[in-house]
């Protein structure tokens, strides 16, 4: 078994996992911040939608690293070396994905409540997503 294969399926699958389990805990909460809006007659907010769907970019991330360190060992990489970019890139991507998906689940239910805050809270989902980007970028150097 190559470990670089191995290293691969770790980037694209932790990220996508990351990504999973930060739209669904995104997605329950806007669903409820929504019911909420509805049952006290309030317009219930669509950007809660972009809410949801933020931690999504993160399974892209997985996908371009998951291709940058097969490139990587096509071109002379040591193995070990992609398994541990993809094991450990993959794990920081997804963790990123989670988190960020949290957070956009208490800004769903913030905005809900409130109707007020949301470049606030799309600064901070955005904070959130740079530690996926440094993570990618940061990986990439590894593998160049």
């Amino acid at each position: 078994m190559n470990m670089a294969f191995v290293g691969m399926a770790a980037a694209l699958g932790l990220s996508a996992a990351g990504s999973a389990f930060g739209t669904g805990f995104a997605g329950m909460s806007a669903v409820g911040a929504w019911k909420k809006c509805y049952a006290a007659g309030k317009p219930a907010p669509f950007i809660m939608i972009a809410f949801s769907g933020a931690p999504l970019t993160q399974t892209i991330y997985g996908f371009l690293l998951m291709n940058f360190i097969r490139n990587a060992v096509a071109g002379g990489a040591d193995a070990g070396l992609a398994f541990g970019v993809g094991l450990f890139g993959g794990l920081a991507i997804g963790l990123s994905a989670l988190f960020q998906g949290k957070t956009a689940a208490a800004a769903s239910d913030a905005l809900g409540a409130t109707g007020k805050g949301t470049a606030n809270y799309f600064i901070v989902v955005g904070i959130i997503e740079t530690v996926a980007l440094f993570t990618l970028v940061f990986c990439l150097l590894l593998l160049g």
